[in-house]
C-alpha cells in the first residue's frame, strides 16, 4: 500500500536519541477504507480508492451514499486514489491502517492545501524589496511593485509578470519527510519537519 489519507493535528517537538530537540508534525493517518478497487480489464489502469473521516448521511449526497454501500461502508468526507496493483491483496470495506502502510518506513511524502493568505502584495508575495527611492515610476508607495511594462514596443504588461494578487492555497508536497514514530493505538503518525496546511486539513501521505 502505498499511501494513506490523514489530517494534520499540529507540531511538537521531540528529543532525539543523540539529544537534539527535533521540530515534529503530529498527523492523523488513517483508518482509511476502500471503496473501490480500479483494474485493467475494467478501468484501464489499476488503483485503489481509499475513503477517510466518517461524516452522517445528512451532509452526503445522494451519489455518495450509493457509492459507499456499494462498497458496505459508512459516508465518509474524503476520498483518494492510490495507482497501484491492489486486486489480490484488498477487497471492498478493508480498512487501511497507518501501522500497515508506514511500519517499516523511514520517510514519507506529504501533500496538502497551503494556507490562504488572502490578496498580497508584490513584498509578501515574491519577496521584492520595495524602492527605497523615487525611480521606476514610485513617489510615495515604498511597498509597490514600481514600472513593469516596456515603452513603445509592446506597450503593455506581459503576461506572467510577478505582481500583486491571491497567495497561499496551493496544493504543495514536501518530499522525504523523516517517519519519527508511531502511536498505532491512536492512529498517529509523527515526522521531521513541517508540513503544508492549516491544522484539521487533510493531507496525502505517500510511502
Amino acid at each position: 500500500m502505498p499511501g494513506l489519507i490523514g489530517k494534520k493535528v499540529g507540531m511538537t517537538s521531540v528529543f532525539s536519541a543523540d539529544g537534539k530537540n527535533l521540530p515534529c508534525t503530529v498527523i492523523e493517518a488513517g483508518p482509511c477504507v476502500v471503496t473501490q478497487i480500479r483494474t485493467l480489464e475494467k478501468d484501464k489502469y489499476e488503483a485503489v480508492q481509499l475513503a477517510y473521516d466518517e461524516t452522517t448521511e445528512k451532509h452526503t449526497s445522494a451519489p455518495l451514499k450509493g457509492h459507499f454501500a456499494k462498497a458496505g461502508v459508512t459516508p465518509r468526507r474524503k476520498l483518494v486514489e492510490f495507482e497501484a496493483d491492489f486486486a489480490k491483496e484488498l477487497k471492498l470495506g478493508d480498512t487501511v491502517t497507518v501501522e500497515d502502510v508506514f511500519k517499516d518506513v523511514p520517510f514519507v511524502d506529504v501533500v496538502g492545501t497551503s494556507k490562504g493568505k488572502g490578496f498580497q502584495g508584490v513584498v509578501h508575495r515574491y519577496h521584492f524589496n520595495g524602492v527605497g527611492g523615487t525611480t521606476h515610476g514610485q513617489s510615495d508607495r515604498l511597498r509597490h511593485p514600481g514600472s513593469m511594462g516596456a515603452s513603445s514596443w509592446p506597450s503593455r504588461v506581459l503576461p506572467g509578470m510577478r505582481m500583486a494578487g491571491h497567495m497561499g492555497q496551493e496544493r504543495v508536497k514536501v518530499f522525504n519527510l523523516q517517519v519519527i514514530k508511531i502511536i498505532p493505538e491512536n492512529n498517529l503518525l509523527i515526522v521531521k519537519g513541517s508540513v503544508p496546511g492549516a491544522r484539521g486539513s487533510y493531507l496525502i501521505l505517500e510511502a
